[in-house]
């Protein structure tokens, strides 16, 4: 059906340098005469708390979901509120970013609310023109401290306004077509998790000896581990406190003054933020770090959240959320090692309790009894392991490659819908009606996170 669509019969240009031609009977203008822009405000501190008194509460984007917000904080007294079914924009670095008020919400400064004129425009294809806005937004947001964009940023942008029947029967397709692409989305979705759970149970297996990788068969006689959660082992494994295979250091923050994204120093890590796939991404640096994690060592959080991993693929300045772990050279397999905290991570997740935030210490840490076959049974384990998860990582590879496809092919075909690229109106009239808990399904998509009103300006005709 998608693949039907044509061009509209007449275009002439828009004006806008990124939009190019727009369908001949199409209007463009600024978003202030097609909507109300409320930019947020911040309120006093003392009027906000986890406490469920006043409106649920944004500062920003942080707790934006796939459609509507997951907001931790309340305001009893809220400088600005956003109305339901408002579209949230985050007006702060990342610039951009979009949900839809499901319900009244005090907004901070780095969110507005576009809420469009009611009976003059479809509130969804106001939403969907703002998506194809974003790339010129962009160009606004630049700010000496973090990029931004101000209430005349947003109130100035100019999108396509076709006439009110032909923006419902956009809005009917592109919601046709999104729900069919979020279904393929959470299948691949569903597909990599269900394959990160099998890598899970066979590291768990091999590391905790219920096979042995070199026979694919139980061990002939076992004994019990003294570890509730580990229950029994090979015979002739030892199980040692981390403390016994490896050395942990345990992070310390420096002072600040030594540290700046100036490529200065080492690369420093406060926390598990900048940790990658499997190499950290640093983007500071300290000159003077107070501890420092040696290459190959096994970095960890230590605080929440809890047992992150990742491996030093360098030196690193690490500050207190974290510890390195290193193995005792020639002792021990370093990646065996790292497979061995890996299984260890449920019983370290007992003792992350802190009364302001989840948090381990060293004496935690170094305290971890893991399972420790014979060096060179350490070696098979890691090369059967290492061999699984290649051909795991590459099926998961594919299926997030799957998913950012049809990303890409879902912003493009809104961007060629809603500027007029491809006329959807017949198509829209014969698309069947979804039945409702279909609808409920799509939309529960958690796989899938200048102080001003418009009012201040006036709404004119003309859109200089």
């Amino acid at each position: 059906m998608i693949t039907d669509l044509k061009p509209y019969p007449a275009y002439k240009d828009s004006g806008v340098e990124w939009l190019g031609e727009v369908p001949a009977h199409w209007e463009v203008r600024r978003l202030k005469n097609a909507a109300r822009v409320i930019m947020g405000q911040s309120p006093s501190s003392n009027d906000c708390s986890v406490e469920r008194i006043g409106l649920p509460f944004l500062q920003g984007c942080a707790e934006f979901g796939v459609e509507y917000p997951q907001p931790k904080q309340f305001c009893k007294a809220p400088s600005k509120v956003s109305p339901a079914g408002a579209i949230l924009m985050s007006v702060r670095a990342p610039v951009g970013r979009l949900n839809t008020a499901d319900q009244q919400y005090g907004i901070g400064r780095g969110l507005c609310a576009i809420v469009p004129h009611p009976g003059l425009h479809q509130s969804r294809f106001i939403r969907f023109g703002v998506i194809v806005c974003l790339d010129g937004l962009a160009v606004l947001s630049t700010g000496s401290t973090y990029d931004a964009v101000s209430v005349a940023d947003v109130a100035g942008l100019r999108i396509p306004l076709p006439p009110l029947p032909e923006q419902t029967a956009i809005v009917r397709f592109l919601d046709w077509a999104e729900q069919r692409i979020r279904r393929v989305i959470r299948a691949r979705q569903r597909r990599f998790k269900l394959l990160e759970e099998y890598k899970q149970a066979l590291i768990h297996q091999a590391v905790t000896g219920r096979i042995d990788v070199r026979t694919g068969q139980p061990y002939p006689a076992y004994k019990d581990s003294g570890v509730d959660w580990l229950g029994e082992v090979p015979e002739h494994w030892e199980v040692r406190r981390l403390k016994n295979a490896a050395r942990v250091i345990m992070g310390q923050s420096p002072s600040s003054n030594d540290c700046s994204v100036e490529r200065i120093g080492l690369p420093f890590l406060q926390g598990c933020a900048e940790f990658g796939v499997e190499y950290p991404q640093p983007k500071q640096f300290c000159k003077a770090p107070s501890k420092v994690s040696p290459a190959g060592a096994i970095l960890m959080s230590v605080r929440a959240p809890v047992g992150r991993l990742n491996t030093a693929d360098q030196q690193y300045g690490i500050g207190r959320g974290l510890c390195a772990i290193v193995p005792h050279p020639g002792l021990h397999q370093s990646r065996f090692i790292r497979f061995g905290v890996i299984v260890c991570l449920d019983g370290l997740a007992v003792l992350s309790t802190g009364s302001t935030y989840d948090a381990v210490s060293v004496a935690d840490v170094a305290g971890l009894r893991i399972p420790l076959p014979p060096l060179p049974e350490q070696t098979a384990i890691v090369e059967y392991l290492d061999a699984q998860a290649t051909k795991i990582n590459a099926a998961i590879a594919a299926a997030r490659r799957e998913i950012d496809l049809l990303r890409e092919y879902r912003e493009r075909l809104i961007a060629d819908v809603v500027t007029g690229k491809l006329d959807v109106r017949e198509v829209a009239e014969k698309l069947p009606d979804e039945p409702e808990e279909e609808l409920e399904l799509i939309e529960d998509e958690a796989e899938e996170k200048d102080v001003d009103e418009i009012d201040t300006l006036p709404e004119e005709d003309s859109d200089e």
